[in-house]
C-alpha cells in the first residue's frame, strides 16, 4: 500500500501516542507537525515546548508553531507546498480556517474524546466524569468550521468506572485513539468508509472549566462532590478552604451514612481518612494536597492540625 502522508496537529500529552503510531507505521508518512507556541511553565516561567514538539524534535520532523494559524499566510503556504493526503488534528488548541481545512487531498480528520454530539467543546473528559456518566468514548470526524459538528467517521465507546479520575480516562482515550485514526484514514482513502451526518439530538457542550467550579460546595451530595474530585483531578484539582489555606482534594470515597453535623463538618477521623458531612451522605477524604505542601494521606494532614473542626 502506498504510504498515506499526513500533517499532525496536536499539543498536549493525550495526542502523543497517535503521533508516535503514525511515525512508526509503515502505512503513513508524517510530513510535519503543527503545535502551539512554547509556553511559560513552572516557578521560573521558563518557555517549555509541547510534548508534540519534543517528539518532533527528537525525530527530525518539521515543526510549525503558529500563534494563530488562520492569520499566518507563510505557514499556510508551507503546508500547501507539502501536498498532504490528510491533516490529523487531536487537541491542537486553535480553530482552523476553511483555507487550511481545504489543503489536504482528502480531508482534515479530528479525534474527539466523547461520543458526539454529546460534549462538543473543550473539556469533554472532565465533564463526563463530573456529570457522573458511566460511559464516554472517542470518535473521528470530518473537521468543519463549527464546533465539533462535522460528519462522524468512526466511534468507540469507553466505560467510566466509579473510581476513575480524568487522568486515567485521558490515558485510556489516548491509547485507543491511534487504531481508530488509522482505520479512519485508510477507510476514507480507499472509499470503504462513508462519514455520517452528526445527529443533532442530544447535543450538549463541554465548556472550559472555570476555577470557581472546582471549589467544593459541601451543600451538594457526597456523590456529586466525589465526581467533581475525579473529574478535575490535577487539572486543576477540586479544593476547599481551611483556616485560610487552600486544600486540594486528590482522592475520595462515598458513604451513604447519615452522621450528625452541618454540611462541611469533619464528622469522623480514622485510619482511612476524614469523613465530611454533605447534603446527602458522607464524603471520605483519603488524599489531600495542602497549600504549599505535597500530596499526603488525609489522616496525616489531620494529625498535624490543631483542634481540627
Amino acid at each position: 500500500m502506498e504510504k498515506i502522508s499526513i500533517v499532525y496537529f496536536g499539543t498536549p500529552d493525550i495526542g502523543l501516542p497517535s503521533l508516535e503510531h503514525f511515525y512508526e507505521s509503515d502505512n503513513f508518512e508524517v510530513l510535519a507537525v503543527v503545535t502551539q507556541p512554547d509556553k511559560p511553565s513552572g516557578r521560573g516561567h521558563k518557555l517549555t515546548p509541547s510534548p508534540i514538539k519534543v517528539f518532533a524534535l527528537e525525530h527530525n520532523i518539521p515543526i510549525f508553531q503558529p500563534k494563530s494559524i488562520r492569520k499566518e499566510p507563510e505557514i499556510i503556504q508551507a503546508l500547501k507546498n507539502l501536498k498532504p493526503d490528510f491533516f490529523v488534528t487531536f487537541a491542537f488548541g486553535q480553530i482552523l480556517s476553511q483555507e487550511v481545512l481545504d489543503i489536504p487531498k482528502y480531508e482534515t480528520i479530528n479525534l474527539h474524546v466523547s461520543l458526539l454530539p454529546k460534549y462538543r467543546g473543550a473539556n469533554p473528559i472532565q465533564r463526563a466524569i463530573i456529570n457522573g456518566d458511566s460511559e464516554t468514548g472517542i470518535c473521528t470526524m470530518i473537521t468543519e468550521l463549527g464546533l465539533d459538528c462535522g460528519d462522524i467517521c468512526m466511534r468507540e465507546p469507553i466505560s467510566i468506572t466509579p473510581a476513575m479520575n480524568c487522568m486515567e480516562l485521558f490515558e485510556i482515550c489516548a491509547s485507543h485513539s491511534p487504531e481508530l485514526l488509522e482505520k479512519t484514514l485508510i477507510g476514507i482513502k480507499n472509499g470503504t468508509l462513508v462519514p455520517e451526518k452528526q445527529c443533532e439530538d442530544g447535543v450538549c457542550f463541554a465548556d472550559k472549566l472555570r476555577k470557581e467550579e472546582c471549589e467544593i460546595d459541601w451543600n451538594k451530595t457526597a456523590q456529586e462532590i466525589h465526581n467533581l474530585v475525579r473529574g478535575v483531578y490535577k487539572c486543576p484539582g477540586a479544593f476547599f478552604k481551611y483556616q485560610d489555606k487552600i486544600i486540594k482534594v486528590m482522592e475520595t470515597e462515598v458513604s451513604d451514612e447519615n452522621l450528625e453535623g452541618k454540611n462541611g463538618d469533619f464528622v469522623r477521623f480514622s485510619k482511612q481518612g476524614i469523613d465530611v458531612k454533605t447534603a446527602s451522605g458522607v464524603l471520605r477524604l483519603i488524599k489531600v494536597k495542602p497549600e504549599g505542601k505535597g500530596e499526603m494521606l488525609a489522616r496525616d494532614w489531620a494529625n498535624g492540625l490543631h483542634n481540627p473542626t
